[in-house]
């Protein structure tokens, strides 16, 4: 019993370590490090706030779109990396929004989010996630309170 324990150890890290390898890997792929006022410049000249809300951020001469209007930062008990929040923007659809009426931020499993592929720069994308990432706030799980059930 004890080796076989051992051999799926083994086996379990080899499978992860050969999934890292590959011509779609990830590994050795990062981006600079961008600058904070250059990203919240970004932020207001694609006009963000018409689709979504930062606390504290304000854009008084944009159109606001009240049927789509979704959270960015805040609290959450999962990590927002990085590579999250890059992924988001060159690739809306690969994660939709969660909390919001299906309505509101798809179609047909569609992000309604235009992708910036063709129109922002990698610099100005560097600098918009660098400028984000600090809005997000990692908070732990909070431990169920389990009472104790007493069976008659």
């Amino acid at each position: 019993m004890k080796y076989l324990s051992l051999y799926m150890l083994v086996l379990g890290t080899t499978i992860l370590v050969g999934c890292e390898s590959g011509p779609e890997s990830s590994k050795g792929f990062s981006l600079p490090k961008g600058d904070v006022s250059n990203g919240k410049t970004v932020f207001l000249k694609y006009e963000c706030l018409s689709c979504h809300k930062l606390k504290g951020i304000e854009q008084p001469d944009i159109m606001d779109n009240p049927e789509l209007s979704v959270r960015l930062g805040g609290t959450s008990t999962v990590v927002k990396t990085y590579a999250d929040l890059v992924t988001s923007i060159i690739n809306p659809s690969h994660k939709i929004a969660r909390g919001y009426p299906h309505s509101m931020v798809q179609i047909d499993g569609v992000s309604k989010m235009k992708v910036y592929n063709d129109v922002m720069t990698v610099t100005e994308l560097v600098d918009v996630v660098t400028f984000l990432q600090p809005y997000y706030e990692l908070v732990p799980h909070s431990k169920t309170d389990y009472r104790y059930y007493k069976y008659e």
